[in-house]
């Protein structure tokens, strides 16, 4: 029997989840996936939901998988994390079951909300308190439209639980919220690190549904007994990891001093780690967010759209018939020399549009492309997309610069969108600086390191980085000087300008 233990980290993102089998040996680093499934968020009574019961059967399936393999390895496994996408939460009433399904962020019930919230809370001065960028989809205006409508339930909600504290919730009994997702509620003041009661109260949200604030790394306790007896899962805990995705993709970064990431997926979150928040009219200007780090850290960044854009076009070329391969796509693009059309990808009308591919075709044509000549041609549109990404995150990464005063030495990339060698490349380019690609699943390590903190396998989150950085495989990237670039990222601050001022 090997004495050291192997941790579980359940990664659950907007519409599909996985469940890792982690070894953090000192002679042996593997993440083994025992675990994929899909929800993709549905209608019902009224709005586009989650389907929480299936997410949860899924994560006890994947747990009971993790925990077969753990014993044909002749292993144990000390501990879970659970992590998940922000800002989405569940309603429980005070027997602890859940009142309905979560809504998802893309559901339009906060269409409209934002210019309500901000007539009973100025905006400047919700920025003041939580230091968190305004987007429709934050919990805060949620909630609101929530509260305005009725709960939807029979029973009065007892408690408001994020997507992994609910999981966490259903999995030891206790509700409790953790900090790095809490942030992403615009509910959390910046700098006590605590709920805003005052705001919250002045909004007529009830301060009741909040419970208590856990900083990552808090050991929520083992599994509930029936649950363990059903799992076969005894002397397990459950761990909190810094539990918005992001901040687990953080935390598993083997990041440098003056580096900055991208943590580049569905969403691209662009951004630095800072010590303390950053808060001021020129970061509310920017619309720029101080999201909450592990280990005392700050995720100071900006959502950028991602790979939405070109995942919802590859859904809508299927519909139509076309076979798009990812990487035959990839390998077109890379074949197509000159900079083509530019769009701003982060023009609102590509958060959820009835047709990406049209949306597209209508910025482009309002950025003084003559209709005629738009492309139909997938790897063309690819190009455009993924040029168009390259050149935001240029563009997030210099004002970051102008914000913080700290000049970026370069750009390290995780998640999933770092496999894509051309957008990757097209990073380099369009930044000037060197790219490091990967870890592909920072996440899942970031979600273990937490873990294995806790249980003290390392010291500190910079040990575990060093561990991460001298087992995990990275990529470089360096910057082409192509002239085609250049004028690119000009025509592109003049698209850039033209939809951020309105």
């Amino acid at each position: 029997m090997i004495d050291d233990p192997l941790y579980i980290a359940v990664d659950l993102g907007a519409g599909s989840g996985r469940v890792f089998l982690a070894d953090l040996s000192s002679n042996e680093f593997s993440l083994e996936e025992v675990r994929r499934f899909n929800y993709p968020a549905r209608q019902a009574d009224g709005h586009l939901r989650w389907d929480f019961a299936k997410i949860f059967d899924e994560v006890k399936t994947g747990l009971l998988e993790a925990g077969r393999r753990a014993s044909d390895l002749g292993r144990h496994i000390l501990s879970v994390g659970v992590d998940s996408w922000g800002v989405d939460y569940g309603l429980i009433d005070g027997l602890g079951e859940l009142i309905e399904d979560p809504v998802c962020y893309r559901d339009p019930r906060t269409q409209g909300v934002m210019e309500e919230v901000f007539a009973r809370v100025p905006r400047q001065e919700i920025f003041e308190r939580t230091g968190v960028q305004f987007l429709p989809l934050n919990t805060l205006f949620q909630l609101y439209a929530h509260i305005r409508a009725g709960t939807g339930g029979s029973e009065a909600p007892a408690k408001l639980l994020l997507i992994p504290d609910l999981v966490n919730f259903f999995l030891t009994g206790r509700a409790v919220t953790e900090y790095t997702n809490a942030t992403t509620t615009q509910m959390l003041n910046a700098r006590t690190r605590t709920w805003e009661c005052e705001m919250i109260e002045r909004l007529g949200m009830p301060l009741k549904l909040l419970g208590e604030v856990v900083p990552p790394g808090t050991d929520l306790g083992p599994l509930r007994l029936d649950l363990a007896d059903e799992l076969r899962f005894h002397n397990v805990r459950v761990v909190a990891p810094a539990t918005h995705d992001t901040g687990s993709a953080v935390a598993g970064t083997p990041l440098e001093d003056g580096w900055a990431y991208v943590s580049s997926g569905t969403w691209s979150l662009v951004g630095v780690e800072l010590e303390t928040p950053l808060i001021n009219s020129e970061v509310a200007d920017s619309n720029f967010t101080n999201e909450g780090g592990a280990f005392g850290t700050i995720r100071f960044l900006k959502n950028v759209m991602g790979l939405w854009i070109l995942e919802s076009c590859r859904r809508e070329w299927s519909e139509r018939g076309l076979t798009v391969d990812y990487s035959s796509l990839l390998n077109e693009v890379s074949s197509i020399d000159e900079c083509g059309a530019i769009i701003f990808p982060d023009d609102e009308r590509l958060f959820n549009p009835p047709i990406m591919l049209d949306a597209i075709s209508q910025q482009l044509v309002e950025t003084g492309v003559p209709a005629q000549s738009i492309s139909k041609d997938p790897a063309v549109i690819t190009k455009t997309i993924l040029d168009s990404l390259a050149l935001r995150y240029a563009s997030v990464l210099r004002t970051i610069e102008a914000l913080t005063g700290r000049k970026i030495e370069g750009v390290h990339i995780v998640g999933g969108g770092s496999r894509n060698d051309y957008l990757n490349s097209a990073t380099a380019t369009a930044t000037g600086l060197p790219v490091r690609a990967g870890p592909i699943e920072a996440t899942v390590i970031g979600n273990v390191l937490v873990q294995a903190i806790t249980a003290g396998r390392f010291a500190s989150i910079a040990d575990g980085r060093r561990y991460v950085r001298g087992h995990a495989k990275v990529t470089t990237y360096q910057p082409d000087q192509s002239p085609g670039w250049k004028e690119a990222g000009k025509r592109y601050q003049e698209i850039e300008q033209r939809y951020l001022k309105g």
